[in-house]
């Protein structure tokens, strides 16, 4: 059942490159620019994903100029973690350090647990397939918490 969407909401999972990107675009394309939405990972090891800048194109979110970032790399920026109204963590790692910053910020953390496409498959095809799963799953789960989008989507 749809909650109504947040003033903000942060997207986390492990190293910003592949899933809280796919959910952070969207995000902004399916509900505008009446929520701030930002992506974050754990860690800051990896570039956006090809596969995933080419899937999330296939429904017109365009992610080639992401840049990833990690929850520290946020607040070393001056990003303040406690402006978030939501975090959605989309991994377990991420859902443990949300939960960690909770400590420090009262914040509302939701884990959806986001299938890893990574590893899953081998040759073009089938590895596309399974970040389209990926993509699906975020965004079943996005329509189910916010309900449907109010943006050409």
């Amino acid at each position: 059942m749809a909650k109504g969407l947040p003033g903000s909401v942060l997207f986390c999972c492990d190293h910003n490159a592949i899933r809280s990107p796919m959910a952070e675009g969207m995000m902004k394309k399916f509900y505008g620019q009446g929520t701030y939405v930002q992506s974050a990972g754990v860690f800051n090891d990896m570039e956006i994903d090809g596969f995933t800048v080419a899937v999330c194109k296939e429904i017109g979110v365009e992610l080639s100029r992401h840049r990833a970032r990690s929850f520290d790399e946020m607040q070393e920026w001056g990003d303040d973690l406690s402006g978030f109204d939501l975090v959605v963590a989309l991994s377990p790692a991420s859902q443990r350090r949300a939960l960690d910053l909770t400590r420090i910020y009262h914040l509302e953390v939701e884990y959806w647990p986001i299938m890893d496409p990574t590893g899953l498959a081998e040759g073009r095809e089938p590895i596309l397939n399974a970040y389209r799963a990926t993509r699906d799953q975020i965004r079943d789960s996005m329509l189910a918490r916010f309900g449907e989008p109010i943006c050409n989507a």
